[in-house]
């Protein structure tokens, strides 16, 4: 029966690349950075995942012991209380009624929170770590904020203020930045998809769920960017610039006679995301 969990080795290597795309790419960028945190985030997830799925002994053996010193001591009490010939007044009565009503309660809260120790344990970790995830969302959204396309649809510098981003991409430079962001971010989805691969606790799969529709929500907007990007006509420099780079990544040999006019908008995807499209085409 095949495996369908999710393997955190090809997880940490699927980020791993990335990262080392993006820092070919963008090297001076903080977008670099990003993704080194998201490295580190998903190696110790690797490690946090199997820890949280292992049974915790230790819990285990000191939750057994209070246990059954509860229960001895119950027996214990039970054994010595003696119960009187003569009738007890209905005020004694309650009174022993209501102690005994109370110490039940005691017991059963302490005996509850025992057993749902571990538990607990675990999904505190995982819930701590989500979180941790959840910032870094937060962080490579701040990223991608003010990337805007429709500056790379009018050129005109008169358009901007003293306060509008400076403009350093062309339109293929921000096309591979916004794609990098969206393939973090889901990653970040999968990276989390981890802590509860083997520990099916409903808060711990609820919060991942919630981290997954955040990055699917702010992933569904950085490609309305893309499709924003691409809606544009094409300019001179754009063609020449994709081209160049299509030539730097591939490592491949360019034709001298071609002509930027034959540059189509296909050409602004990713080189190294090119190959395999074709391969599967095949």
């Amino acid at each position: 029966m095949p495996n369908h969990q999710l393997s955190p080795k090809d997880i940490v290597e699927t980020v791993r690349v990335l990262r080392n795309r993006i820092n070919e790419r963008f090297p001076d960028a903080g977008l670099t950075k990003v993704c080194e945190e998201l490295l580190k985030i998903a190696e110790q997830a690797s490690e946090r995942s199997i820890a949280i799925g292992r049974p915790m002994l230790g819990v285990r053996i000191l939750s057994g012991c209070v246990i059954a010193a509860i229960l001895i001591g119950v027996l214990v009490m039970f054994n010595l209380v003696k119960i009187p010939n003569q009738p007890i007044p209905a005020s004694e009565f309650i009174q022993v009624v209501d102690a005994a009503f109370n110490a039940l309660v005691l017991v059963g809260a302490t005996l509850l929170f025992l057993f749902t120790l571990e538990v607990r344990v675990k999904r505190s970790r995982a819930l701590k770590a989500i979180h941790e995830l959840r910032s870094l969302v937060h962080i490579i959204d701040m990223h991608q904020l003010t990337k805007d396309p429709e500056r790379m649809l009018w050129r005109d510098a008169s358009f901007n203020t003293k306060s509008s981003p400076k403009r350093t991409m062309n339109r293929f430079q921000l096309n591979r930045y916004l794609d990098y962001c969206s393939e973090m971010l889901a990653l970040c989805g999968k990276v989390a998809a981890l802590y509860v691969a083997n520990f099916h606790d409903s808060q711990a799969v609820a919060a991942v769920n919630d981290l997954e529709n955040l990055t699917t929500g702010q992933g569904g907007k950085i490609w309305q960017k893309i499709m924003i990007l691409h809606s544009g006509p094409e300019h001179n420099d754009d063609v020449q610039q994709v081209a160049h780079a299509s030539r730097l990544s591939d490592g491949e040999q360019s034709e001298a006679n071609s002509s930027s006019e034959n540059v189509s908008p296909s050409t602004l995807r990713d080189p190294d995301e090119k190959s395999a499209s074709d391969s599967t085409t095949k």
